[in-house]
């Protein structure tokens, strides 16, 4: 089975649910992985099961021999691709960057080769004994992340 394949077969019905297309991989082994995101909303039970549905009818898994797992792409996992920076503009995201900073903003704004961040830092402020929150709002390229996930608050 290709990648290639398994999305031309499952994008109809990905769109009719309000879904968009995050990642398929394709193991050595056949493992095949799809990952689904909402446009608006969660991902649930019934866009998993009418996707495996619709995989099953265009493969024949006794001639394909393949192993099947449709999810959503889960609050842990970071983002893949531009529509799911684009449904989390206006959210706070967790952005790991290269070289280890990390960093939790407001995700500003997003294209595709980057993301605008907004946060609020204490710093030194010249004419002052202490430091002040300082308002910041950053263009980091994509190219300097690791990784963006969704902001978990447990408040």
């Amino acid at each position: 089975m290709k990648k290639e394949e398994i999305i031309q077969a499952v994008e109809t019905a990905v769109q009719e649910r309000g879904c968009f297309i995050v990642e398929v991989t394709v193991s050595a082994a056949n493992d095949v992985e799809i990952i689904l995101e909402k446009e608006d909303g969660i991902v649930d039970w019934d866009d998993c099961a009418a996707i495996d549905k619709v995989v099953h009818e265009a493969f024949d898994q006794d001639v394909e021999d393949y192993s099947l797992t449709v999810s959503s792409a889960g609050l842990d996992r970071p983002f893949k691709v531009l529509r799911q920076y684009l449904k989390a503009v206006g959210t706070k995201v967790d952005v790991k960057f290269k070289g280890g900073r990390r960093l939790v903003a407001t995700l500003a704004a997003a294209a595709e080769d980057s993301v605008t961040l907004r946060y609020t830092a204490l710093e030194a402020v010249e004419g002052k004994k202490k430091k002040e929150k300082v308002e910041h709002e950053d263009v980091c390229p994509l190219a300097d992340i690791n990784s963006v996930t969704p902001y978990i608050d447990f408040k």
